[in-house]
């Protein structure tokens, strides 16, 4: 049973705009008024703080015995474990007592009396395990080491109290492994990582299995875990390196389970012999590899794969769910995902989502063949019109095919269909990763850059996964080269198109995003008309240098696909690519948020940039959030942000903005420089005194 508490990533933006944390703004006035033009068919602003606060409820899951619920749900204004019977939503109490930056990422354990969570202080991505018991609240530190980072592996129906869970307590760049009982804390070591281990993967009994070591050519060995010694088993060349992965093991554990892209470009699902080796292919598809996998509770035996080129699409393995998947199919709008399922695979939690509706939890009981609603996570969006997302296909120059996304304001696209009537302003919102991807769905920031006024564009470059391995390698040494052209055809496109016109364009990311704003305002600096760059980073050669050293065992990765800083020549090209160095053509205006505890991309990356545009007096906006990370986790953070940010666009584009007024309560927000260049800011801090919390 492998938990479903996700805290990996690489440099894709976190919590930016996710469903977790709250804190209302009361609107106040402002010095500058929304402008009117076209307001009639615009509708009313929404509120940032639907958008962008506290989710009503969020997460559902359900105890392995499908009594209890469970949901994150704010409590004293803050994202806190609730639970209710089932059958009783009315009875809910919170049983966490976060008062900090509120828990995202939970899950229930295999005993069904505690639940499991992760949670830093402060966005430092130091993540302690805790164990809260359900009926008592009692909780328990799991790994109570200062500076450390634990990841959970496994929970097992066999031995319910205990979790497997990888710590590096011992050396920073290298978990060991712990088994810790998760009601009194104890731990015991189960395996030193004196080999370099970069993945575990233990079997239905949590026994150790399987591990994964990356090679100095950036190729990753697959190696078994034999009488406490590691034996080669099969090797990952780096080409397959991102397009590959371990998922799990049958309930024998004789065989696992992997998606794999050796000798084919679009990963499979695939089952491995782990005797012999011998391979069975259990899904593929010709579009783009396979994304999601859903296994059995107790037998793991997989049952259902989804491949998501346009949207996710979901087909059945065998008949254990397709009269299941049929039913849902007949009776959802748009897409789902079966999130949770009871030891007896009776009941299911699944999510159902799209564009214009963000997501709404259903119990579905198989048996009666009854789905139930839960709760939509944000139901007070029910009461302004969303609009869709439409799917197009971009060419890049080189003619690759780039899966877009693009979202039009409603006076631009009366009927909807994605065919503009007449030309907006545009942003072009670029993803983290690289190696991640945007894809359809439910978007926050899509529906509120297009309540404001704007279009919004997304593009797959390339480096974005999910599209093949060739896909993900042609953006090889091309940070800032092919990778910012895919951006710039895309812009081209919306341009031919007549979304919008070469003046009207902004650009916006975070993390990966941030990289790529600089990189277009300093690269291509008469391209777009403003910017906004949120945790990028701005100088790779010291990017590479201070990267979090839990990242040591996939490091090649970055050397072969962004540039190799131990060689003459990998530093010369993270110089060129660096838009540190060329700060001095920016000429448009540009915002730059940071977290000040960022352990991926340090504050002097954000630093040095603002530095180098004083020094060559450019005006630039730099807004720092002194008790966040990689992104914006605390609500009252998020929506400072975005009153800068938009009012930061009003003045770039022309759109529409809700006033500042005091969506500064409660946040960290500093301003480091540049209040003045950003309307309304200065104003707003007038008594602004900042809050921190861990």
């Amino acid at each position: 049973m492998r938990l479903s508490i996700a805290i990996v990533g690489v440099f894709a933006l976190a919590a930016a705009g996710c469903d977790t944390g709250t804190q209302t703004p009361q609107a106040a006035s402002d010095s500058r008024a929304a402008p009117e033009a076209g307001a009639a068919d615009a509708g009313p602003i929404i509120p940032r703080e639907l958008l962008f606060g506290n989710p009503e409820r969020s997460r559902a899951r359900l105890s392995p015995d499908g009594d209890t619920l469970s949901w994150l749900a704010p409590d004293e204004g803050v994202m806190n474990v609730w639970v209710a019977p089932a059958d009783d939503m009315a009875a809910a109490r919170a049983i966490t007592e976060d008062r900090g930056r509120g828990i995202g990422f939970y899950g229930w354990a295999a005993n069904g009396t505690h639940i499991i969570y992760v949670q830093d202080r402060g966005g430092d991505e130091n993540f302690h395990a805790y164990s809260v018991h359900v009926e008592t609240g009692d909780e328990v530190n799991l790994t109570p080491f200062d500076g450390v980072r634990a990841i959970p592996i496994a929970t097992a129906w066999e031995t319910p109290d205990i979790m497997i869970v990888g710590v590096n307590n011992r050396d920073a760049a290298w978990h060991d492994v712990y088994s810790i009982n998760i009601v009194t804390g104890e731990r015991a070591l189960v395996y030193e990582n004196t080999d370099n281990i970069g993945q575990f993967w233990t079997d239905d009994d949590l026994n150790l299995r399987l591990g994964g070591r990356q090679n100095p050519d950036g190729s990753s060995d697959i190696l078994k875990f034999e009488a406490g010694e590691w034996t080669p088993f099969y090797t990952i060349p780096y080409e397959d390196s991102l397009t590959s992965s371990i998922i799990g093991f049958d309930e024998t554990g004789e065989r696992a389970f992997a998606v794999e892209s050796m000798g084919r470009d679009k990963s499979a699902l695939v089952s491995i012999d782990l005797d012999s080796g011998a391979r069975t292919v259990l899904g593929a598809s010709d579009l783009a590899d396979v994304d999601n996998v859903l296994q059995h509770p107790t037998t793991l035996a997989v049952e259902a794969y989804s491949v998501n080129y346009l949207k996710e699409e979901w087909t059945t393995i065998g008949d254990a769910v397709t009269q299941d998947f049929n039913f849902l199919r007949a009776n959802l709008a748009g897409e789902f995902d079966v999130v949770d399922r009871t030891k007896a695979d009776d009941v299911w939690v699944v999510a159902q989502s799209r564009a214009e509706e963000p997501t709404v939890y259903h119990l579905y009981n198989r048996e009666a063949g009854q789905l139930t609603e839960l709760f939509g996570v944000r139901p007070a969006l029910a009461d302004y019109a969303l609009q869709p997302m439409h799917q197009v296909e971009i060419q890049s120059r080189d003619g690759l095919t780039l899966v877009s996304y693009l979202t039009l304001p409603p006076a631009a696209d009366a009927n909807r269909d994605g065919k503009p009537e007449t030309t907006s302003p545009l942003v072009l919102t670029v993803h983290g990763g690289p190696w991640a991807r945007d894809e359809y769905g439910y978007s926050s920031w899509d529906q509120w850059l297009a309540n404001r006024g704007y279009a919004v564009l997304s593009v797959n470059f390339r480096a974005s996964t999910g599209f093949g391995k060739a896909f993900v390698t042609a953006g090889d040494k091309e940070w800032a080269g092919k990778m910012h052209d895919d951006l710039l055809d895309g812009v081209q496109w919306a341009i031919d198109n007549g979304v919008t016109t070469p003046e009207q364009v902004a650009i916006m990311g975070g993390s990966y995003g941030g990289y790529a704003t600089l990189v277009g305002l300093t690269f291509t600096p008469e391209t777009f008309a403003c910017g906004v760059d949120i945790v990028g980073p701005s100088n790779l050669e010291t990017l590479l240098a201070t990267i979090p050293p839990y990242w040591e065992s996939f490091f090649q990765t970055f050397a072969n696909a962004i540039g190799d800083p131990r060689t003459e020549e990998g530093r010369a090209l993270l110089r060129e690519r660096s838009p540190l160095y060329k700060a001095g053509e920016i000429t448009r205006p540009l915002l730059i948020a940071q977290g000040a505890n960022d352990p991926r991309v340090v504050k002097a990356e954000s630093d040095q940039i603002v530095e180098a545009m004083i020094e060559n007096a450019i005006p630039v906006t730099y807004i720092v959030f002194p008790d966040e990370g990689h992104g914006f986790a605390r609500p009252e953070n998020r929506l400072a942000f975005y009153s800068v940010t938009e009012s930061f666009l009003a003045e770039c584009l022309g759109g529409r903005f809700e006033p500042i007024g005091d969506a500064f309560q409660g946040s960290s927000l500093t301003v480091e420089h540049g209040a003045e260049y950003a309307p309304g800011l200065s104003e707003a801090l007038e008594g602004h005194t900042p809050e921190t919390r861990g």
